[in-house]
């Protein structure tokens, strides 16, 4: 592998022999490994030519802390690229306010708002799985990726934009899931520049997704969240009514609501099928707590937790901060607004201006120094004696970051608390009502088409089953 440094104190360079692709092709097939080989080669800073790009990445959990708090390094510059290349929104490049406001309506996913969201969450599992639950107790089999597909998009649509009215509510639903799922699939080709006339028919299937996420179209809609009235209320402001960018706006907030989620229960779901012994464990917290607060299954949809109670399930916490460990790739990215050096702790890095820095988790969450035997999937990984843990350590030092699925800083996601609110409720529901096994006991492995963004699908699938507990 050749590589220049370009300048005097900037990091090794790896170019690769396709000037534009640079190592892009290497790095979807294998991420860790290839970042691990490059790590061992380079050390923990160097710049890869990916796509064009120059982006740099920064491997040491102790220099996070520098990117975060440089104020030259830019989220928001990264963000608003982003947003107009995927979405189509282009009024956040020159408006600042409206910024602002935006991110004001985060306080609506956290909180006492995160509670009311809850309620909700529960409702609509109730409206999927009520009819489930009133069915025969024989057994239905399925494939898990459009299951739990099908079942996080209508309860994440129902819980953020309400229910639909019209008799065509299951068309609808359908179509607008099946729409998203085409937009989705393709999205790391519109995130990583190519122009979305070269993606054959995605032009339509965005407009007809920001079409039904209209003014008009909400207006038709039971229940809307506060986070999406008080957004309204904000994009009310700063657009006329007929704007097709309101939709938009809102077509990035399902996305950024769904896209996650969906893969983080699959995978959930995958190792607990997997390992009966997790599954055991959960089950086995799960009636301790519902025990423990008077409830009982009754043959209809009858528990309800509150969100302390969920909080105090431990191990189904560790149970999914570990599927998240093991299936996270996304990466922190920030935009270099000017030439700077960056003082980090162990040597000084000169940055140009117009590159890209990043901070690759993976290799944190994948350290066999941090994590014994960091390829396993250990459900109780991240409890100490029935307790959550929270202390891990490298080079002797204790870590203040050692899981980052959900980003860092400025950039650490806004809807990171309901995605785990919904994951918890939803396995609750499946481990309190359903047996639950799976067909095909094979291993699965990750799909890189979407590394840096996010976590990944998997690159097949697997047939499970599921009936009512007698």
């Amino acid at each position: 592998m050749d590589w220049v440094a370009r300048r005097r104190g900037e990091p090794p360079l790896i170019k690769g022999w396709l000037p534009y692709f640079g190592q892009a092709l290497k790095l979807q097939k294998d991420p860790l490994g290839f970042m691990t080989t490059l790590q061992k080669q380079y050390g923990d800073i160097f710049t890869l030519l990916l796509g064009g790009k120059y982006i740099t990445f920064i491997l040491d959990p102790f220099h996070y802390t520098s990117v975060a708090k440089n104020q030259k390094l830019s989220f928001q510059i990264f963000t608003n690229k982003f947003l107009k290349r995927v979405f189509s929104i282009k009024k956040m490049i020159t408006d600042s306010d409206l910024i602002d406001e935006i991110h004001s309506t985060y306080q609506f996913l956290q909180g006492k708002h995160l509670d009311i969201l809850m309620e909700s969450t529960m409702q609509n599992l109730k409206q999927v799985f009520e009819p489930q639950l009133l069915k025969t107790t024989s057994w239905s089999t399925e494939y898990l990726l459009p299951f739990c597909n099908s079942v996080i998009f209508e309860m994440t649509f129902a819980t953020i934009y309400g229910n639909v009215l019209a008799d065509d509510k299951k068309t609808f639903i359908t179509e607008l899931k099946d729409d998203f799922s085409k937009f989705d699939e393709k999205f790391t080709h519109l995130a990583s520049g190519i122009p979305i006339e070269l993606l054959g028919n995605l032009k339509s299937v965005r407009t007809k997704l920001i079409k039904d996420l209209t003014v008009e179209s909400l207006a038709k809609l039971q229940g809307l969240s506060e986070v999406v009235q008080r957004r309204n209320d904000i994009l009310e402001k700063y657009y006329m009514p007929k704007d097709t960018e309101i939709g938009a706006h809102h077509l990035g907030l399902l996305w950024a609501s769904v896209t996650n989620t969906v893969p983080t229960m699959f995978w959930a779901m995958y190792y607990l099928l997997r390992h009966p012994k997790a599954m055991a464990v959960l089950r086995d917290e799960i009636d301790h707590l519902l025990q423990s607060t008077g409830q009982k299954k009754g043959p209809g949809f009858s528990i309800y937790l509150t969100r302390e109670q969920l909080d105090s399930l431990v191990y189904l916490e560790s149970t999914i901060l570990e599927v998240l460990r093991l299936c996270s790739f996304s990466g922190i990215f920030r935009f270099v607004q000017e030439d700077l050096t960056l003082h980090l702790e162990s040597q000084d890095c000169c940055l140009r201006k117009g590159d890209f820095v990043v901070i690759f988790p993976p290799i944190l969450h994948h350290d066999p120094e941090i994590f014994e035997a960091p390829e396993e999937f250990r459900f109780d990984r991240f409890t100490e004696n029935g307790k959550k843990k929270t202390t891990f350590f490298k080079r002797g030092k204790k870590l203040k970051y050692y899981h980052l699925p959900f980003g860092l800083g400025v950039s650490k996601c806004p809807g990171r608390f309901l995605a785990m609110v919904e994951i918890k409720q939803l396995l609750v529901v499946l481990l309190t009502y359903f047996d639950l096994e799976i067909i095909d006991n094979k291993p699965l492995e990750l799909n890189y088409s979407r590394f840096l963004f996010g976590i990944p699908y998997p690159d097949s699938d697997v047939l499970f089953r599921y009936k009512i507990k007698s």
